[in-house]
């Protein structure tokens, strides 16, 4: 396979891990390291639009490329998840609010039960690839919300 496409798919691999966050069982904290954490609020905001907001706080350490807090809404009666935008994330072992928005298309989300996944990953350049980043995930969390009227 020559390098260009092979080089290609694996970028598209990455970003598309970046978006499917690895799933973990509901309201729990996939972390290698303490200091590394992630948390969603009990309650997501959905406005009359559609526009939803999800937030929460996270700390990391020790990056080496970029992080970002990415989070995904989906609701039982559905296998649909939704991408709810990404935040670029300070890995300084502090804790700090994040808030992502987005406005899912087609709006399908109902206000009521529902359940984010929200997934602090890094981007490393990997040697050997020409930099090439792939993903490292510092934590992951699964959380049983309430989708409410903003």
């Amino acid at each position: 396979m020559p390098l260009r496409p092979a080089l290609a798919t694996a970028a598209g691999a990455a970003l598309l891990l970046l978006v499917a966050a690895p799933s973990a069982r509901a309201d729990s904290d996939v972390t290698a390291d303490t200091r590394e954490t992630v948390t969603v609020d009990k309650t997501v905001r959905m406005a009359a639009d559609g526009t939803v907001t999800v937030g929460g706080t996270y700390s990391c350490v020790d990056s080496t490329g970029p992080v970002f807090v990415s989070a995904s809404v989906g609701q039982r009666a559905s296998t649909t998840r939704f991408a709810i935008g990404g935040t670029l994330a300070v890995c300084d072992g502090k804790k700090h609010r994040w808030e992502n928005k987005s406005k899912p298309s087609p709006a399908v989300l109902k206000h009521g039960k529902a359940d984010v996944e929200a997934t602090l990953v890094e981007l490393r350049p990997v040697d050997g690839l020409g930099g090439l980043p792939l993903p490292h995930f510092h934590a992951a969390l699964k959380k049983d919300v309430t989708l409410s009227k903003a």
